[in-house]
């Protein structure tokens, strides 16, 4: 099966939301975490201009795991409450990030990263992990940013 993603037109929500029209797409009759999960980073690296990392970690019971992303080689374990990701997964709020070196104990996993949002992944009150984007630039993400990254959560979610 080939899989062509479309260009995006339109405001920043109308572009989100052809965004998650193509994850759901891509993923449609798929129930593998790991295979959704690296075709959702694939597709929101290449999709979304100003990013430098995009991925998951999952909550192996402990701590979160690196899972599947595109970018450089990423830290592999995250402590609950630790850093951006553990922050987000212990609070379950998404946490958006304008200047990462003013986030009181980030982990710096690639020293290029200048803003994040984390959107934690919760089916029902269980945590499945967090779904990770970063970017090169400062203050790179707003709420329609955060919106649609939590739609395309959302999307990866209703897989499970």
């Amino acid at each position: 099966m080939s899989f062509t993603a479309t260009a995006l037109t339109g405001s920043k929500p109308e572009q989100y939301a052809q965004l998650v029209e193509q994850a759901r797409a891509l993923m449609h009759g798929e129930r593998d975490r790991i295979a959704n999960a690296a075709n959702l980073s694939a597709l929101v690296y290449h999709a979304l201009p100003e990013l430098n990392w995009v991925g998951f970690y999952f909550f192996d019971g402990r701590e979160l795991v690196v899972g599947p992303f595109q970018g450089l080689p990423a830290c592999v374990r995250i402590p609950l409450g630790k850093g951006v990701c553990g922050t987000a997964a212990a609070t379950r709020q998404t946490q958006v990030v304008p200047d990462v070196d003013a986030f009181p104990g980030h982990i710096a996993c690639d020293s290029a990263s200048r803003s994040e949002v984390v959107v934690p992944l919760f089916l029902g009150e269980t945590l499945i992990g967090v779904f990770d984007i970063d970017s090169p630039v400062p203050d790179r993400f707003d709420a329609d940013d955060q919106r649609g990254l939590e739609a395309l959560a959302r999307a990866f979610l209703d897989t499970l």
